[in-house]
């Protein structure tokens, strides 16, 4: 039997699965790390910390597996995307990476459309310039960083650091680098006339490889620290979303999936290119070769929940602890407790700002007809249900792009939940399945590396193979209406404030 690793790089916590060539997982561990937040809207992580928690992880799964090392024939990557990891001459990280959630670079934003053209960056990027890209993270800290900037000599995404750090190559591939904002995604390439225009050295980034391309091997070094073999291939693997689109099966036209991890993402494939000219949407190369994805994005979806858990739920976390369960085990059971539309309370999920549909990075959260009946209870759900209206939100610009998906397939930690499920369900109005295998994006990029170990012919073969659904939750026919009604209301939410969200943001 051969095996497959497949490293999920993410927000909150980096997780390593082994699975067998069946799809099957053998071993899994985590290993969380912080977020730095220096000022409002900013998000910063340390590299070295994805990195120790791979070689952790890697280590762990080997341990506990058993698994002979010379067996774990090929290993993917899928990472948070956007992030900017900057190397000077020596390979040393020069400062703390800016990651996908920063908003801090609206004024770069500005100067990059003015510059290239906003009609030029969506025939180039297949996108409009975006605070949360890795593009004008670089242009910002040009501007106030000019002494970093002057040391930097490789550019790379946080999967993509760990990948040099296991295997000494520098290396990214189409998905992941479809969201620099440096690629020509129609043509799945560096954007030479895109880079020209801003004065950008091409020699910073790094080569480009379709996701299931093998782009190296581990290194003696990485071989020593995490117990695997200088034989394991490494494949270009893929940013968090295409490879979750892998590990659920959406390699084909007709497929969508939602997932609720960090962030939020409704994610449809298609076989020919499809851009949003007023790009509410983000059209990306995808996992399967020649082919893309089209995606909304809601930016604080499973951190919304995550929050509110982290500042109001210690109650929980002390009897989770007690009883060895899952907090959310217990937050879901508490906002089960309340009913839909949660007495009358809504929340808009926009901690981060927003990508889908508003693309705004000055718009905040908010609790909305907040009265002193509501419990904590109430809370909960709204933060749930406010993360399914935004979610909702997406999907209906992907319909007037005529993607309307028959079925959705749920993965991320909130598609474990079987109420949030069932919300998706029910406001969405479509049948909402989960696959057996939930490892999502772990799973992704172990098909890909069996496809690049020559295990299976194509990506679709593999996901034949490895990928089993289970039976689907259909909408309750008596819920859809009441969730519509108070779906109306929420809708309503960021027009009515979108000018009070500026006027908030100016304040000192």
């Amino acid at each position: 039997m051969k095996y497959l690793l497949g490293i999920d790089l993410g927000t909150s916590g980096t997780k390593t699965v082994l699975f067998d060539q069946e799809g099957k997982g053998i071993c899994s561990a985590t290993v969380e790390y912080p977020m730095y937040q220096p000022q409002n809207g900013w998000a910063e992580q340390d590299p070295k910390d994805w990195y120790n928690a791979a070689v952790s992880t890697i280590k762990t799964v080997l341990g506990k597996s058993g698994v002979d090392k010379k067996d774990v024939v090929s290993m993917g990557i899928s990472g948070q995307m956007h992030g900017l990891v900057m190397l000077d001459k020596d390979n040393e990280v020069i400062r703390p990476s800016i990651i996908w959630c920063d908003q801090r670079t609206a004024k770069e934003c500005e100067e990059i459309t003015e510059k290239v053209g906003y009609e030029n960056m969506i025939r180039i990027t297949a996108n409009p310039a975006l605070t949360g890209f890795t593009l004008s993270k670089l242009m910002w800290v040009r501007k106030h960083e000019p002494e970093n900037y002057a040391k930097c000599c490789h550019i790379l995404l946080p999967k993509d650091y760990v990948r040099f750090m296991l295997t000494g190559d520098f290396a990214t591939e189409v998905s992941d680098a479809s969201g620099m904002q440096m690629l020509d995604v129609p043509n799945r390439c560096w954007s030479d006339e895109l880079l020209g225009i801003l004065d950008i050295d091409k020699k910073l980034l790094p080569k480009v490889y379709e996701s299931c391309e093998v782009t190296g091997h581990i290194s003696a070094e990485a071989a020593a620290v995490t117990g695997l073999s200088e034989e394991t291939l490494v494949v270009g693997g893929a940013g968090d979303n295409a490879a979750a689109a892998v590990g659920t099966g959406v390699v084909v036209d007709g497929k969508a999936f939602t997932t609720i991890g960090t962030s939020g993402v409704v994610f449809a494939h298609t076989d020919k290119l499809a851009i949003d000219p007023k790009g509410r949407v983000h059209t990306f190369c995808c996992a399967v070769p020649g082919a893309w994805h089209v995606m909304g994005v809601t930016q604080a979806a499973g951190l919304s929940l995550k929050w509110f858990r982290d500042n109001f739920c210690g109650a929980e976390m002390v009897t989770a602890k007690a009883m060895d369960v899952d907090v959310y085990e217990l937050t879901n059971q508490e906002a089960a407790k309340s009913p839909i539309g949660a007495n009358k309370l809504i929340y808009a999920p926009y901690l981060m700002g927003e990508r889908t549909p508003h693309l705004d990075s000055d718009c905040r959260g908010m609790f909305f007809g907040l009265s002193g009946m509501h419990t904590r209870r109430d809370l909960l759900r709204a933060v749930m249900e406010g993360v399914t209206y935004s979610l909702n939100d997406c999907l209906g610009v992907l319909g007037e792009m005529g993607v309307a998906p028959e079925t959705m397939l749920a993965c991320g930690g909130g598609g474990k939940s079987k109420l949030w499920r069932q919300m998706l369900a029910d406001v969405m109005n479509c049948p909402v399945a989960t696959t057996v295998n939930t490892e999502g994006p772990a799973l992704g990029v172990a098909i890909l590396a069996g496809v690049g170990a020559g295990l299976y012919k194509s990506v679709q073969e593999a996901c034949k193979v490895m990928i089993h659904e289970n039976p689907p939750q259909d909408p309750i026919p008596e819920n859809v209406p009441k969730y519509a009604a108070v779906y109306k209301v929420f809708h309503q939410l960021y027009a009515a404030n979108k000018d009070l969200f500026k006027e908030l943001g100016q304040l000192d």
